[in-house]
């Protein structure tokens, strides 16, 4: 849903400083609960793990909400900022600071979620012990693929796009651009990056071959 907003409102904008789309608002009004949400399903996914699978941290705890919540931080605390951010600074910046200035740009954030259905598509595969699968590996390229556009060179064209309209170099569209743009970039930048190196480390790992059952067998057989 966030790509198709995003698709429509970076096609209707000509000037993308000046121009406005009435999705823009009306999407960021509609999207920015989803994160709060969507913390609150993760811990309840994680704290149901600690029920039915008996893990020792939810034996400690009695599986109470309260003892669960370091560990779920622990495990999730990246995507936990990552969404804390997004609604306490992303929100305000998208809706109020930018005084109605840049749909455009705003439209071709919202594509970054092109590459969701394939990050989401991918961990069903490996819940489901679905690793050695073709789909999971053409989904693992599409997921590489699209994660690398989307995502990771997703901040460097919003600022080739603004030099561009502004007549200036690539170097002088960060000092030009304001300062709330730049703190956001330096801050979601970043994850992009090490979530992409992570992504890429496990395609690196599905590559490499791994020993058949005999060949397993007979190693444990000569170790004896």
């Amino acid at each position: 849903m966030a790509s198709s907003a995003g698709c429509v409102i970076a096609s209707s904008c000509r000037d993308v400083l000046e121009d406005r789309h009435w999705l823009t608002d009306t999407y960021i009004l509609f999207a920015t609960p989803y994160f709060l949400y969507d913390i609150y399903a993760m811990f309840v996914c994680y704290w149901h793990k600690l029920q039915v699978k008996g893990h020792e941290e939810a034996g400690r705890g009695g599986l109470s909400v309260r003892a669960a919540v370091p560990g779920f931080l622990r495990r999730e605390i990246l995507m936990v900022l990552h969404h804390v951010f997004m609604v306490a600074f992303c929100f305000p910046a998208s809706l109020l600071w930018r005084q109605g200035k840049g749909d455009y740009f705003q439209g071709v954030l919202f594509l970054a979620e092109l590459s969701t259905p394939s990050v989401c598509l991918g961990k069903v595969l490996i819940q489901y012990r679905k690793q050695q699968t073709l789909l999971h590996r053409a989904n693992g390229v599409l997921m590489l693929l699209s994660f690398f556009c989307c995502r990771v060179l997703l901040f460097p064209y919003l600022y080739y796009a603004y030099s561009r309209y502004a007549s200036i170099p690539l170097h002088r569209a960060l000092l030009a651009a304001p300062w709330q743009c730049n703190l956001g970039a330096a801050l979601l930048w970043p994850l992009q990056l090490y979530w992409f190196c992570l992504i890429c480390r496990g395609a690196l790992r599905q590559l490499r071959p791994r020993p058949n059952a005999d060949e397993a067998s007979a190693d444990q057989t000569g170790r004896r």
